[in-house]
């Protein structure tokens, strides 16, 4: 059977809709027209990214000419949000071609248990629910907001700096456990820790010296420590210096309210706060923080909140809404949740699952104070 067939030849707008299944060796590339029965598939692996990329044009080119396309057709290209981020995006978009990143968990699947998977089935089912995106069924996919390069950048501090931090506490752990394992308690977060073991000063619990091999292995630990240290502290000291301008007014605004420090406040403006909402909704559905019902016959289950976006502004504004508690007693916020807690007793569940909605209003509201100004109901600043 021939798989060029033309199909479709009414005054339907032609778009040549090309998907990109990725891959570390190869990349699948599936293009199609609308006009044929099956779209093309083919593989291209060239070792260096700039070049995979240009094989990825030369095939979208050729097949224009092969289709008789005309030279200025419409060209969409889509591939899911992974590793490779969004440099292929902006590439494509540099030379006039229109890309969409797509969120993987969007994609409906089959709910066999066991059912064909491959890349070539995968690149195939993205370029048909692309061009059936394209002609309005949204439910086909869904597509991730591609960040500027500026911001996505500035993101890396307050992610450097977390992981220097749990490094920190990892090689202070992993160091306090060595010692147990000997009777040996000190404490190795004091700074002479490091000196009183390379003078041999540290112990077994009875006085004999430490294995040569544990003792070894602890000078290693203390000098990746040291280290871990040495990157923390420069990070601090450049970090605010670094945040671009706007992401840097958006954090002076947000610590101005009490229960929000200077770090979570630039957290807040650099992973969450640089995208663009048109109302609440958008905003608690980013975070991840909105319920998901199960209504189907007379089965209605609460699943509990989606958990989708960013997992970090996720558990950063549940850390939040404890703290909005401690130091906003009077704000709305608190008194909804003193309200909708009181009676529960000692039913930590309950204070659990409404610290949950209490940080998807506190996003919401916070939101609101950034862009038009409107501080939250009984909220009140810190003092100058």
């Amino acid at each position: 059977m021939r798989t060029d067939q033309t199909f479709m030849t009414g005054g339907e707008e032609v778009v040549l809709a090309v998907s990109l299944e990725l891959a570390a060796a190869k990349w699948k590339v599936a293009l199609h027209d609308g006009r044929r029965e099956k779209p093309a598939v083919h593989t291209v692996a060239q070792p260096q990214a700039a070049a995979r990329l240009q094989a990825v044009l030369d095939l979208i080119e050729a097949h224009k000419e092969k289709w008789s396309l005309p030279a200025g057709v419409r060209t969409v290209v889509s591939y899911e949000a992974g590793q490779d981020a969004f440099w292929i995006c902006r590439a494509l978009q540099v030379r006039g071609i229109e890309c969409y990143v797509v969120d993987p968990a969007s994609i409906p699947v089959e709910r066999h248990q066991r059912r064909a998977k491959t890349d070539r089935l995968d690149v195939i089912k993205l370029v048909i629910n692309l061009r059936a995106w394209l002609r309005g069924e949204r439910d086909r996919m869904h597509v991730v907001h591609v960040p500027s390069p500026q911001d996505e950048a500035s993101r890396q501090l307050m992610r450097d700096r977390g992981e220097l931090q749990k490094e920190v506490l990892q090689h202070r752990d992993r160091m306090r456990k060595l010692l147990v394992t000997l009777g040996c308690w000190d404490e190795v977060d004091h700074k002479a820790f490091a000196g009183r073991l390379a003078r041999n000063e540290v112990t077994c619990h009875d006085g004999t010296p430490l294995p040569p091999e544990l003792r070894e292995r602890l000078l290693r630990e203390c000098e990746r420590l040291a280290l871990a240290e040495q990157q923390l502290a420069i990070l601090e000291k450049t970090r605010q210096a670094s945040v671009p301008a706007p992401a840097r007014q958006r954090s002076d605004d947000l610590a101005r309210l009490k229960g929000i420090g200077e770090v979570g406040a630039s957290r807040l403006a650099l992973e969450l706060f640089w995208r663009e909402f048109s109302n609440r909704r958008q905003v608690g559905a980013c975070v991840g923080l909105v319920p998901q019902p199960y209504d189907s016959g007379e089965s209605q289950v609460d699943q509990g909140i989606s958990k989708q976006g960013n997992r970090r502004v996720r558990a950063l504004l549940i850390e939040m809404a404890w703290n909005w508690l401690r130091y906003q007693p009077d704000s709305a916020l608190a008194q909804w949740f003193n309200r909708r807690t009181q009676g529960t007793g000692p039913n930590r569940r309950a204070r659990r699952i409404a610290i949950v909605a209490v940080a998807r209003r506190l996003a919401i509201a916070l939101w609101r104070y950034l862009k038009d100004g409107v501080i939250p109901e009984g909220a009140h600043l810190k003092s100058a």
